[in-house]
C-alpha cells in the first residue's frame, strides 16, 4: 500500500517509538495489518500516535514470555496508521501499513501506560524502496510450493489475487499470514532481503510438511 506520507530516508523516522507486542503477528514494509484495539493502555497508545506522527512499532514477545512487560525479540517493524475507525464502545479498528524494520536499543523509563523504546534502523534502507529485490525472487518456485502447501494443508487460496499481486506484496503478505510459530515468523521478519524471505518461506513450508508427515507415520 502506498502512503500519503512516504519516507525517503530512514533518518525521517523517530528513534523513540511506542511498541505494540503481538504474539504470532508480524508486520513487514508495505504490508497491511488490521488490528482491533481495546485494551486501555493500547487505546492510549493509539490516541497519542494519532495526535503525533501516527507511527507504532510492532514486535513479537519471545516465546514463553508473559506478564505486562514480556521480553521481546530484537527486530520489529514500524507501521503508520493508514485506517482508523471508532466503534462507539471504546475500541478502535485500525490498519497499520509497514514502513521499515528496526532494531531495539533499549526500553525507556516512561510514565505512559504503554511501553516506549529507543530503536535504530541501520541496515534496513531497502525497506523504504517499493519492490526492492523483486527481480531476485524465484516467484515460480515460491508459488509452486505455495500450491503444494495449500493442498497439503487444505487451505483455501484466492489464486487469481496471487497471480495478480506484485512479487513484493505477495512475499510479504504470505510471510505475515503464514501459519508458522513465533520463531519461524521472526525469521521471516529478519530475512535480510526479499529473496531470502521468499526462500525462507519455501523452506519453512517444506519443513512443516515433512514434520507433519513424520507425525503421521509415528502414529500409524
Amino acid at each position: 500500500m502506498s502512503l500519503n506520507h512516504p519516507y525517503a530516508e530512514l533518518s525521517e523516522l523517530p528513534d523513540v517509538i511506542p511498541l505494540f507486542p503481538l504474539a504470532g503477528a508480524v508486520l513487514l514494509p508495505r504490508g497491511e495489518l488490521p488490528l482491533n484495539i481495546f485494551e486501555p493502555r493500547y487505546v492510549a497508545m493509539l490516541d497519542a500516535a494519532v495526535a503525533s506522527d501516527r507511527l507504532i512499532g510492532v514486535i513479537q514477545p519471545l516465546p514463553g514470555a508473559n506478564g505486562a512487560a514480556p521480553q521481546l525479540f530484537q527486530i520489529g517493524c514500524v507501521g503508520r496508521i493508514t485506517r482508523f475507525a471508532e466503534t462507539g464502545d471504546g475500541r478502535y479498528l485500525i490498519t497499520l501499513t509497514g514502513v521499515a524494520r528496526f532494531h531495539v536499543v533499549r526500553e525507556l523509563d516512561v510514565d505512559t501506560p504503554y511501553r516506549q523504546f529507543r530503536v535504530r534502523y541501520d541496515g534496513f534502507d531497502a525497506d523504504l524502496e517499493p519492490g526492492a529485490g523483486e527481480d531476485a525472487v524465484d516467484r515460480e518456485s515460491m508459488v509452486s510450493m505455495l500450491r503444494t502447501f495449500a493442498e497439503y494443508s487444505k487451505l483455501e487460496v484466492d489464486w487469481a489475487s496471487i497471480d495478480a499481486a506484485p512479487t513484493e506484496t505477495l512475499v510479504n503478505a504470505l510471510a505475515m499470514m503464514s501459519p508458522f510459530g513465533a520463531n519461524e515468523k521472526q525469521a521471516l521478519v529478519e530475512a535480510i532481503d526479499l529473496k531470502t524471505r521468499a526462500e525462507t518461506l519455501v523452506a519453512l513450508a517444506k519443513l512443516d510438511m515433512a514434520q507433519r508427515d513424520g507425525d503421521r507415520q509415528q502414529y500409524h
